[in-house]
């Protein structure tokens, strides 16, 4: 059972992230400056309420399988929701926060555009993860 909700959740991060890099980042770069900083605090808002209790629920359920069996799977998948999470609050939010304060906007949203690659394909790989694990 715990496979299973691994995997709805890892795959919720997966749908999250590639919308995200595919739609919503590019977006920011062509909405002109004033209506992103009008928007972006709502975004932040309502993303967050999605993205955090993903987050700490695919956390949550590493740390339970590293605890219980602490594989090579368990320590992979630590590994690299640890590298999404760094990943999160080294780079994405800090741009965020560069966002709102609404100076440059324009070249900070291409900035999260390029960085927020590296996210997605961590999180690209632990589902890929949690589903061979689940396959196997």
């Amino acid at each position: 059972m715990l496979l299973i909700f691994r995997l709805i959740v890892d795959f919720g991060l997966l749908v999250l992230i590639w919308m995200t890099q595919l739609i919503v980042y590019p977006a920011f770069v062509q909405l002109d400056e004033e209506t992103l900083q009008r928007w972006h605090p709502r975004y932040n808002q309502m993303i967050t309420a999605i993205v955090a209790p993903l987050m700490f629920a695919q956390l949550g359920l590493v740390s339970w399988e590293l605890l219980q069996n602490p594989s090579f799977y368990a320590w992979a998948s630590m590994l690299l929701v640890l590298a999404a999470w760094g990943l999160t609050f080294l780079q994405a939010v800090p741009l965020h926060g560069k966002i709102a304060k609404g100076k440059g906007i324009r070249s900070i949203a291409e900035k999260l555009v390029r960085v927020n690659w590296p996210r997605t394909a961590v999180w690209t790989v632990i589902f890929l993860l949690s589903l061979l694990h689940w396959l196997i």
